[in-house]
């Protein structure tokens, strides 16, 4: 990760602990599980495009397990994503290398909106920094809490 980009996820994270208090999930996370035989392709696929938005993380949405998938939760907290698919791949090592080689992708977390791979840590950080990711949800029918909160900005 680049000083800058790594500053940036490491003042999310510090954001993130401060703000709202309380647990992680929303409503709508779900914690899904892996039931076994999470590496097949097919599996994977049906796994991805279940969901608007699947994260597949280490650790789950509530106790992250790397600072990563830590930064992953906090951006979608900040836009409040709160109906989401989270798959832990510290519980099933088929599925974390399953969801890699799916992906093509070589580290966790891992992004998928609208059954389509964003990418990872990095690239969900770069998006939500550039307003990118404002306008996918846009297209996914969500509406990003950041506009709401610009738009109190602008009318004060």
């Amino acid at each position: 990760m680049s000083g800058s980009l790594g500053r940036a996820a490491a003042a999310l994270l510090r954001w993130g602990r401060g703000a709202g208090g309380g647990g992680l999930r929303g409503p709508g996370v779900r914690a899904a599980g892996s039931d076994g035989g999470g590496g097949s392709a097919e599996r994977l696929d049906a796994m991805v495009k279940k969901d608007k938005v699947v994260v597949f993380l280490k650790g789950t949405p509530e106790q992250p397990q790397c600072g990563f998938s830590n930064a992953v939760v906090q951006i979608l907290r900040l836009h409040g994503v709160s109906d989401y698919a989270a798959y832990n791949v510290l519980d099933d090592p088929q599925l974390r290398q399953g969801i890699k080689d799916y992906s093509n992708w070589p580290t966790i977390p891992q992004v998928f909106l609208n059954g389509e791979f964003v990418g990872g840590c990095d690239i969900l950080l770069q998006m939500h920094q550039n307003g990118d990711l404002v306008e996918e949800l846009k297209k996914l029918g969500i509406r990003s809490a950041l506009l709401d909160e610009k738009q109190d900005q602008d009318s004060k």
